[in-house]
C-alpha cells in the first residue's frame, strides 16, 4: 500500500503543470484572436455599413390608351414576354375610321372651295377691266357733250344724263375693285396648300389619322408584362390602367441605412449585394449613386407629426441607391421587391454626398409610340391635288 502511495504522489504536480499549460496556450490563443479580430476590425471591418433593410427596384412602364374606344383584343397576359413596338391591346377602330374618312372628305371639299376663290379673283379682275372701260366711254361721252351743252346746242337733261352715267359707272367700277380686294382678303395671293382653311382641314386629317392608328396600342419598352388589368369588351379611356411592362434591364437596389450608418457613406463607393433568392450562392457587384433627400417617413402619405401629443425617438432610415452590374443582372435575373443584404464599403471617401452633376441626355427614351407622319402627309397632298382642278 505504501509503495502505490509513493509511486502516485509524483504524479499530480506533473498533472497540474500541464493543465496550468493547456490554460495558458489556450489563454494566448484567445488573446490573439480577439487581438487579430480587433485589427481586422480596425482594418477592414470598421469601413462596412450593412443592411438587410434593402429591397431590388424597377421601372415599372404604365401602359396607357391615348385614345378611348372598346378593346376588341388583349395580345399579352402576365409574364409575357415583349419587345418594343409589340401590340399589347386593339381598341374597335369604326369610329375613328369614320372620324378618317370625315376629315379627309371635309379636306377635299375645303380644297374645292378655295380654288373658287382663286377662280373668282381672275373673274373679279376681268371685272374690274370692264368696268374701267365702261368708266371711260361714259367719260369721254360727257366730254363730247359739254362743249355741246354750253353752246346750248343739247339740252341740259341730256347732259346731267351724261354726268350720271360717269358717276354710275366710277361707283360700278368701286364695287369691283371691292369684290376684288374682300377676295384677296382670303386667299392673300398664297398657294393653295398654304391657305389657312386648307391647313386646318389637313390638320384635323392628321388627328384623325392619329387617332386611327392609336386605337392599336403597343409596347414603349422590352419587358415582361405584369399586373394586366385590361379585359375584351372594356371601355378604356387614356386614364384607364391596362398592364405595366417591365424591362429586365436596368433595375438598382434601394439600400434603407439608418441615420446613424450614413456618415461616411458618399458616391461612388462600391458595394456588394446578396438576395434572398440566390443566397450566397451570387453576390451582385454595385456601385452607390445617390442618396435619397428624404426619409421615408417624409415622403409617407401621412407624415409624423412630432410636435403634437407624445414623442418617442425612431431611428430613421434614408434610402440609397445602388446600382448594380448589368452583366450579372442579365446572367441572374432579379425581380422587383426581392429582399437584399447590402454591404457598402466606406473606405474611400472622396466621394460626394449629393450629386452635382446636371443630366444631358434622357434617363430613358423611348421612340415606339413617335408617328412616321410620311403616310398621312402623302395623302393629304393627293387630297389637294385631286380636288385642285
Amino acid at each position: 500500500m505504501s509503495a502505490n502511495a509513493e509511486t502516485t504522489t509524483p504524479q499530480q504536480p506533473s498533472r497540474k503543470k500541464k493543465r496550468k499549460s493547456i490554460l495558458l496556450v489556450l489563454t494566448f490563443m484567445f488573446v490573439a484572436i480577439a487581438v487579430a479580430y480587433g485589427v481586422y476590425w480596425f482594418l477592414v471591418l470598421r469601413h462596412y455599413q450593412e443592411t438587410d433593410d434593402s429591397y431590388v427596384s424597377g421601372n415599372q412602364v404604365q401602359i396607357m390608351a391615348q385614345v378611348s374606344g372598346s378593346v376588341t383584343k388583349v395580345w399579352a397576359e402576365d409574364t409575357d414576354f415583349v419587345k418594343q413596338g409589340d401590340t399589347l391591346v386593339s381598341l374597335d377602330p369604326a369610329d375613328a375610321e369614320q372620324a378618317f374618312e370625315k376629315a379627309q372628305t371635309q379636306l377635299a371639299s375645303s380644297v374645292r372651295q378655295t380654288h373658287q376663290l382663286m377662280i373668282n379673283s381672275k373673274q373679279y379682275q376681268a371685272n374690274i377691266e370692264l368696268q374701267k372701260t365702261a368708266l371711260a366711254k361714259a367719260q369721254h361721252d360727257l366730254n363730247r357733250r359739254i362743249p355741246l351743252g354750253d353752246a346750248n346746242l343739247i339740252g341740259r337733261e341730256e347732259l346731267q344724263h351724261a354726268r350720271d352715267a360717269v358717276a354710275s359707272a366710277q361707283a360700278e367700277l368701286d364695287v369691283a375693285v371691292q369684290q376684288y380686294n374682300a377676295n384677296q382678303a382670303m386667299i392673300l395671293g398664297s398657294r393653295l396648300e398654304d391657305q389657312p382653311v386648307i391647313k386646318q382641314a389637313a390638320a384635323q386629317v392628321r388627328d384623325a389619322w392619329m387617332a386611327l392608328q392609336r386605337t392599336t396600342i403597343i409596347s414603349p419598352m422590352t419587358g415582361y408584362v405584369s399586373q394586366r388589368a385590361v379585359q375584351v369588351g372594356s371601355q378604356i379611356t387614356p386614364a384607364t390602367p391596362l398592364m405595366a411592362v417591365v424591362p429586365a434591364q436596368g433595375m438598382w437596389v434601394d439600400a434603407n441605412f439608418k441615420e446613424t450608418q450614413l456618415a461616411n457613406i458618399r458616391i461612388g463607393q462600391p458595394a456588394t449585394v446578396v438576395t434572398d433568392m440566390y443566397g450566397d450562392d451570387v453576390v451582385f457587384t454595385g456601385t452607390v449613386v445617390g442618396l435619397d433627400m428624404g426619409t421615408g417617413s417624409a415622403f409617407s402619405l401621412l407624415p409624423a407629426q412630432n410636435a403634437t401629443g407624445n414623442w418617442i425617438k425612431v431611428v430613421q432610415r434614408l434610402p440609397v441607391r445602388i446600382a448594380l452590374d448589368e452583366k450579372q443582372i442579365t446572367e441572374h435575373p432579379l425581380r422587383i421587391g426581392l429582399s437584399a443584404l447590402v454591404s457598402v464599403n466606406t473606405s474611400d471617401r472622396n466621394g460626394a454626398v449629393l450629386s452635382s452633376q446636371i443630366r444631358t441626355t434622357p434617363v430613358y427614351e423611348s421612340n415606339a409610340r413617335v408617328l412616321d407622319m410620311t403616310p398621312v402627309n402623302t395623302l393629304i397632298d393627293q387630297i389637294i391635288q385631286a380636288n385642285a382642278g
